[in-house]
């Protein structure tokens, strides 16, 4: 929600917040249970040592990491009301400590590679109960449908079927509680899982029960993108619907462990049987796998908007290379990333192919999200470090997030050889991506020139009034990486006077700043020359769409009606028709000399960033600028002593 000064503020409980909130923040973590036991008893001889201790493992997992960490404390670090992993590294970023940026990029690059396996795995698990009905019907067919159908879908924007988005899920969560609580009162002796010694009991004395950890795992998995999607909703109508989902959960849960206990004890779970399907009765069964496929689809599309929001965030902070974003409609927050789009469905397809079961992905699934979880908990207890907490609470409480998802990581590391090492994989080539790209900048900033703009006024003047030279423009705007009024980059002094001379009537130096606010656009205009010389600052947020073209047409307009520019043209023959001025923005592309003696991680560094600028928006289109009279010019800049040649002239 904006108010009227553009800024942005919370979400308003309300109960069709709570029904929202339903939709698109639960889909994750709710339809776990379709697989979560399945995943723990899987190839076992249930035992009540087995089954107590994995429900109670799945109940303090609910309550300590879902509950405590997400729902209460990752909640309250919001940035405005937005949450997310870059809305924390904005929070901290504030405090000038560099190494906070990698916990957030590698939380990103692991945020995004579960991408690849949540939708296969949801769909998968509830399309597979079509086989008790017909144990002969291909699955993966039918999955691999309903992803390019849903990936398809995106590019026209989800807010007409959004609408039922929270129904459906409240059919769900009901339905998933209902059969469970029917169990829960033919075998209640299944409640002595809330005593936390059945967990310790299968860490500690159960053959191989710490590795079971990583079955355990999934059922918090939806954990980060509660936090994430915390602008879209609010936290109070997230902890209000959260009461109902962890009460639906637990129902759930603790109803699947009361079917094995009651009807399985001392016999073997074999693969390909459903925990979760087995509490239908067979007459509601076609009922049951309709809307589980549903909530299915729902989560998955959940996960897939959260990364379009992560990925446009990324962009927005220059830690992601430009890539094309669009907005199908007009509802706040809801966009399309085509390259990422595609990405993804194309990811989710190999891993549907390469693992064609639920169960398979089962053992592949958790290992990235792990090491997401790890990296919101590093940025959080620095938060609170730095926000001076009681001492209990900066230590204390992390300490035990840590041990707790330390474990999960070191359980979900067998995972790595059964099929987790493609989310590792996809998620170090995203971390690199990302890493070289944000090397490249510092590079860059640090060896980019900055001269004093006082030392150019009478030579811009000269310029201005030099008939001699053709004339690119009447106005002609400049987008700088200075941001005060008395400097200028070295490289825009070079295309004006050096790269071919530039003359104009008005000379307009723009530079934006991507904030550590969520949302919000302002300006500011510094006069250099009355009339002739402006230094522009647009600050936008780093969710906003940052329009520069549209932002600057608004300027212009402002100072016109205030008298400070001209808005006719300065050609004579055009301006006895009032005809108005033109605009011309130069953007500029650094490049390395090719003369600069580089190191070998320098020239790794710009090679690599070289190769994903090639495949990204280009710099107009970023600016929003590509319906504009634009030139984009290439300037040479140095960042390494060039190389010695030892030359002698000769007579």
């Amino acid at each position: 929600m904006i108010n009227g000064r553009g800024d942005h503020v919370g979400v308003k409980l309300s109960s069709a917040g709570v029904l929202i909130t339903l939709g698109i923040i639960f889909g994750d973590i709710g339809t776990s249970p379709i697989y979560v036991l399945n995943a723990i008893v899987s190839s076992h001889d249930i035992s009540r040592d087995l089954v107590l201790g994995g429900l109670s493992c799945v109940f303090w997992t609910l309550m300590i990491i879902t509950t405590v960490k997400y729902v209460f404390l990752a909640l309250d670090a919001d940035n405005r009301g937005e949450g997310g992993i870059f809305a924390l590294y904005a929070l901290v970023r504030r405090y000038k400590v560099n190494w906070t940026i990698f916990p957030a990029i590698i939380g990103c690059a692991s945020l995004i590679a579960d991408g690849f396996i949540t939708p296969p795995i949801s769909i998968s698990s509830a399309i597979e109960g079509l086989r008790i009905l017909n144990p002969d019907i291909p699955t993966v067919p039918i999955v691999l449908a309903i992803l390019a159908g849903l990936f398809i879908f995106q590019q026209f924007g989800t807010r007409i079927v959004g609408a039922i988005f929270g129904p459906v899920m409240l059919i769900w969560f009901t339905m998933i509680g209902f059969l469970g609580a029917r169990e829960i009162i033919l075998y209640p002796q299944v409640l002595h899982a809330l005593n936390p010694f059945y967990a310790i009991n299968l860490l500690v004395k159960y053959p191989g029960g710490f590795w079971l950890l990583g079955a355990v795992f999934l059922c918090t998995t939806g954990g980060e993108a509660l936090y994430s999607d915390l602008g879209h909703c609010g936290k109070g109508n997230i902890r209000v619907s959260w009461i109902f989902v962890l009460i639906t959960l637990l129902l759930s849960y603790f109803g699947q462990s009361a079917y094995l206990l009651h009807n399985f004890t001392g016999k073997h779970w074999a693969e390909g049987h459903s925990t979760f399907y087995s509490l239908m009765p067979e007459w509601f069964l076609p009922i049951g796998i309709t809307v589980a496929t549903l909530a299915a689809i729902i989560a998955s599309q959940a996960l897939i908007s959260g990364c379009f929001t992560l990925v446009n965030e990324a962009i927005k902070l220059r830690l992601w290379s430009n890539l094309k974003v669009i907005y199908p409609t007009t509802h706040r927050g809801q966009m399309y990333v085509p390259g990422i789009n595609w990405f993804l469905l194309g990811g989710c397809i190999a891993v549907v192919l390469l693992f064609r079961e639920s169960n398979n992905m089962e053992a592949a699934y958790g290992l990235a999200i792990t090491i997401n979880m790890l990296m919101t908990t590093l940025l959080l207890t620095y938060l609170m470090y730095v926000q001076r907490r009681p001492t209990l609470v900066v230590w204390g409480i992390p300490a035990v997030f840590v041990t707790m998802e330390t474990a999960f990581f070191i359980s979900n590391l067998k995972k790595f050889e059964h099929g987790g090492w493609f989310t590792i994989a996809i998620a170090a080539v995203l971390f690199f991506g990302m890493w070289v790209f944000y090397q490249a900048r510092l590079l860059r900033k640090k060896h980019i020139e900055f001269v004093e703009i006082k030392d150019y006024i009478a030579p811009l003047k000269e310029l201005m009034h030099d008939e001699s030279i053709p004339k690119e423009a009447n106005n002609l705007v400049f987008m700088s990486m200075a941001n005060d009024k008395s400097h200028i980059d070295s490289n825009i002094i070079y295309s004006i006077f050096r790269k071919r001379p530039k003359r104009a009537d008005i000379y307009w130096f723009v530079h934006v700043d991507i904030s550590n606010e969520p949302f919000g656009a302002t300006f500011s205009v510094d006069t250099v020359v009355p009339r002739r010389i402006f230094f522009v600052r647009l600050s936008f947020g780093f969710k906003v769409d940052h329009k520069v073209n549209l932002m600057f047409n608004k300027i212009v307009e402002e100072m016109v009606k205030s008298g400070e520019v001209d808005e006719l043209s300065h050609y004579p023959s055009l301006r006895k028709y009032n005809m108005p001025a033109d605009f011309k923005f130069i953007l500029l592309n650094s490049r390395v000399a090719i003369d600069d003696a580089l190191t070998p991680f320098e020239q790794f560094i710009i090679k690599g960033y070289r190769f994903i600028k090639s495949i990204s928006l280009s710099n107009a289109e970023d600016f929003g600028l590509e319906l504009t009279n634009v030139e984009e010019e290439t300037i040479p800049i140095r960042i390494a002593p060039s190389t010695k040649i030892d030359l002698h002239r000769i007579p």
